[in-house]
Order: structure tokens, then C-alpha cells, then sequence
């Protein structure tokens, strides 16, 4: 097992990041944005193979990386690094036709996923998620360690703001009682924001996600406005928080009107990997354990055991 900058506790300032794909218009947008929206340092390479070497030379902060590759696909490439760099978080790029490459990358240990054809709209958001959760106070943690159990309650307002928060501070508690490893805390750290931002938008606000297919802002105004309209003000997000050495339980509800589970689309067939309607839940059904909704389709509980 190799070290990383994130093992040592470093923060490394300027993200260099590492981006893999044998198309080079790929390899161009995805760099372009990192380096525009991010001021990221990127080096490319085009196989897995060449991911490796160049990882053994210089540990970057996170990597992106397509799937469908010569020599060492996507899938390969994660299995390698994750024995090597077990918190390296990878990022994958998917296209039509990878989804059951995908699924089993995932599973494997990759920390989200971009579908290509939003590389231009998600890919910053995701790499901003993903490398913030490894860079939060990492240096506050020796009292955790001398917890045997924790049990808390939280109701927060709308406001997306807080969730990341409310992440790195959940996090911190489960890599103190040593419930999950660095990578593990950043897949946990993933499905959690994923839930939390889906009661909030989904639930109290009553978003669609199809507003967020059409390339606007339109999806992030009406939220904006409706924090400030009944009966959305006045809603409320209700979070519960268990843990003890052997697992971690979450419940989160909202107070918005539900909605029939059973309509879902299958987040764990992997045809629906590009469905943006079905990419948190796909997610949190991956990093977790287990996941069930109440009947009414407004709370959800997840488990995820101690590694």
C-alpha cells in the first residue's frame, strides 16, 4: 500500500489531477475545464497503464478516467489503484454502452461518476465534491476516537449550503471510530450529500430533475425562489444520525408530499446509469449497505456497515 498526499494529511493547494482517456476531444474538454473552472493542474495520459506510471511518479489529487480504453480499461485501472492508492478517489467519465463497466467500477471502489454528455455541466461540480471532502478538517480528531456510540438529531432549514457541512462533520466521526477508511469516507460522504440535497430539492422544494437536462439555470433559480415561498419557506429537513463501532444508520425526511418508490427506475440496472433522474439514488445504493423509503416515499434510512 502506497502513500498519497491525502494519507499524509497534506493539502496540496492547487488539485493536480489526472485525466484518462484514449479520445482526445475528451481528454481536451475535460482538461479545459478543470483548468479553467479550477486553476487544477492536469496531466493526460491514454490508457490505464499509463495512469499507473504515472501515478507512481507523482500521486495526484484525484483521477478521472473513461472507462473503454486499450490496454488497461476503466475498471482495471480502479481495481489497481485501489490496492495501491486506496484513497485515491477516481472519478469516472461514462458513455453509452460502459454502464455494467461502470456499475462494477463503482463497486469496486470509484468515488461518482460523470455521464459524458454533461461532461461540460457536472464534471467541475463532481471534482469540487469529491476533492473537498478529502481536504476537510483533518487534523480534530483524536476525542472521536474515544467515542463508543453516537446519537444525534438535526432539522435544517433549505439551504443547500449547509450539507457539505453537515458531511465533513459526519465524516470526521465515522473515520475517528474507525467505521470506514479514507476511501470509504469519501463514498459515504458522496450518497450522504446525495440524500440530504434530494430532500431538500426533490423533497421540500419539489424540483424536478428534468429541469437540470435542458443546460439552464432554471433548476437553481425556482429553488432559490421557492426557499423564499410557502409553503416550501417553512419546510424543514429532519436528519438522525446513529453510530456505533459496528455500523452507522441515517434517516433523513423531509417534509414535502413523497413520492411512489415503486416508480423509481432500477438504479442498480445498469441501463439506467445514464439517467439523471436516477443518479443519487444509484450512488447511494452503492456506497451503503442498505437503503429502504418509508411508505410515503419522504424519509429514507440507510445503513452502512463498519469496514
Amino acid at each position: 500500500m502506497r502513500s498519497s498526499p491525502a494519507d499524509q494529511g497534506i493539502d496540496t493547494g492547487t488539485p493536480l489531477i489526472l485525466v484518462v482517456d484514449d479520445s482526445p476531444d475528451d481528454c481536451n474538454l475535460a482538461s479545459s475545464l478543470l483548468i479553467e473552472s479550477l486553476d487544477a493542474r492536469v496531466v493526460v495520459v491514454r490508457n490505464g497503464r499509463q495512469a499507473l506510471a504515472e501515478i507512481a511518479r507523482n500521486v495526484p489529487a484525484l483521477v478521472v478516467t473513461d472507462l473503454q480504453m486499450p490496454e488497461l480499461d476503466g475498471l482495471g485501472l480502479v481495481e489497481a489503484v485501489r490496492a495501491d492508492y486506496p484513497n485515491l478517489p477516481i472519478i469516472l467519465m461514462t458513455a453509452t454502452g460502459s454502464e455494467e463497466m461502470a456499475m462494477r467500477a463503482l463497486e469496486a471502489g470509484a468515488a461518482s461518476y460523470v455521464p459524458k454528455r454533461l461532461l461540460a455541466k457536472e464534471l467541475v461540480n463532481t471534482v469540487e465534491n469529491v476533492i473537498g471532502t478529502t481536504r476537510r478538517e483533518r487534523r480534530r480528531y483524536r476525542i472521536l476516537e474515544c467515542i463508543t456510540h453516537y446519537d444525534c438529531q438535526l432539522e435544517l432549514e433549505n439551504d443547500p449550503s449547509l450539507v457539505p457541512h453537515l458531511v465533513a462533520f459526519i465524516q470526521e466521526k465515522m473515520l475517528r471510530m474507525r467505521l470506514c477508511s479514507e476511501n470509504g469516507k469519501i463514498r459515504v460522504g458522496v450518497a450522504l450529500e446525495e440524500a440530504l440535497l434530494n430532500g431538500i430539492y426533490h423533497g421540500n422544494l419539489e424540483l424536478s430533475s428534468e429541469l437540470r437536462e435542458d443546460g439552464s439555470n432554471r433548476f437553481h433559480e425556482l429553488a432559490a425562489e421557492r426557499r423564499q415561498l410557502e409553503p416550501y419557506r417553512d419546510r424543514r429537513l429532519y436528519v438522525g444520525i446513529f453510530l456505533t463501532p459496528a455500523e452507522a444508520t441515517f434517516r433523513i425526511r423531509d417534509e414535502g408530499p413523497g413520492f411512489d418508490v415503486s416508480k423509481l427506475p432500477d438504479p442498480t440496472d445498469p441501463e439506467n446509469l445514464l439517467l439523471a433522474s436516477g443518479r443519487g439514488l444509484l450512488l447511494i445504493r452503492t456506497f451503503m449497505d442498505s437503503v429502504s423509503h418509508n411508505e410515503s416515499g419522504n424519509e429514507i434510512t440507510m445503513t452502512r456497515k463498519a469496514e
